[in-house]
């Protein structure tokens, strides 16, 4: 794809995943990855306070992908890797 072709909130195709383009720089794209993510929740633990329990899994709620701001975070594509890029159907 060329730079000129990206619009935010559109997807597209890159290095295997499906993306969704969150802002356009001058010469740069930002998104974020609509793939299944990892996530690590954190709560008190009563048997050891101060010291957090942390469990890690993986989600596919569609709401991480609601932003600005995103519960995920953004990469950034510069002018090599929009070139690799290509259009979702």
């Amino acid at each position: 794809m060329k730079h000129e072709e990206f619009l935010i909130g559109e997807d597209f195709l890159c290095g295997g995943n499906r993306w969704r383009c969150t802002d356009i720089g001058t010469r740069v794209i930002v998104a974020i990855s609509l793939g299944i993510h990892e996530i690590a929740l954190a709560a008190l633990d009563d048997k050891n306070p101060g010291l957090p329990n942390i469990q890690y899994k993986t989600t596919d709620d569609p709401s991480w992908f609601n932003g600005p701001p995103y519960a995920i975070a953004e990469h950034v594509f510069d002018e090599d890797s929009i070139d690799s890029c290509s259009r979702a159907p």
